[in-house]
């Protein structure tokens, strides 16, 4: 092996220890818990914008990204826009890296961009958004990420794209995001990722979602078990939260095998 190799070869061998160390990830969910409590994820932007994610996402979804350089990104819940924005952002680093040139608009030979939809895009939001460098990248869907004229109209946004990425992070409960798995997952490219987010919910107290219709039992990680018992075209990349170590993602990393 070349020093590159025994790098990664020894970073791989902590990375299977990390996961093996049940008092270890029990801490880091404990940690996740206890920050939860003050809205920790709110305490981040990217590029001006309130990204709602843990920073260990936030790198997670920067190496996937990298790695499978995806011409199209469909996002289901937009909230402040953040998590839009950094992959335009990293849509155009890639273009960058590619082509010799980053734009803020796609460019026409390689139209990298993201789709993203929600039920409700809240005005100051989307003034926020369409005021951002980077909105030309963005197409905005309002509306039911379930209801079909949605989901054909996303489907209708992914024709002219064969490496596709989705990120699924909106209504948390089982129904509503296994309907949005049955929906979006296939869309996802061979090789690539359909992230599920905030499936974490169901490893933590039941006390932390009184206000909200989902808790431990009726989440996203039970919505992806249960796709996954119908669904062999996807994997749990378990090796992303083994080092990730705190995430609000556990088996919700799905990768595409076939």
């Amino acid at each position: 092996m070349n020093n590159i190799e025994e790098f990664q070869h020894e970073r791989q061998k902590n990375i299977n220890r990390m996961g093996e160390d049940t008092e270890l990830q029990k801490a880091g969910l404990e940690l996740l818990c206890k920050s939860a409590k003050y809205n920790y994820s709110f305490d981040f932007d990217w590029l001006s914008r309130p990204i709602i994610q843990y920073p260990q996402d936030i790198i997670a979804l920067q190496e996937i990204i990298w790695n499978v350089k995806p011409g199209l990104i469909i996002e289901i819940g937009i909230a402040h826009g953040g998590s839009l924005i950094l992959s335009a952002s990293l849509l155009s680093l890639l273009d960058l890296c590619e082509h010799g040139e980053a734009t803020l608009a796609p460019n026409p030979k390689h139209p990298r961009r993201v789709v993203a939809v929600d039920i409700d895009i809240r005005a100051h939001n989307r003034k926020a958004l369409e005021e951002h460098p980077l909105y030309p990248r963005l197409t905005l869907i309002e509306g039911s990420s379930t209801d079909k004229q949605i989901i054909d109209q996303v489907k209708k946004e992914a024709e002219d794209h064969n490496n596709i990425l989705v990120c699924l992070d909106s209504n948390h409960t089982h129904d509503h995001v296994l309907a949005e798995l049955e929906a979006y997952a296939p869309l996802t490219s061979p090789g690539s990722y359909c992230l599920v987010f905030d499936t974490v919910i169901e490893d933590m107290p039941e006390n932390m979602f009184h206000d909200r219709p989902w808790g431990p039992g009726n989440n996203p990680k039970t919505a992806v078990w249960e796709y996954l018992k119908t669904n062999s075209d996807f994997e749990i990349d378990k090796n992303i939260q083994h080092k990730l170590l705190i995430t609000v993602a556990p088996d919700g990393y799905l990768k595409r095998v076939k």
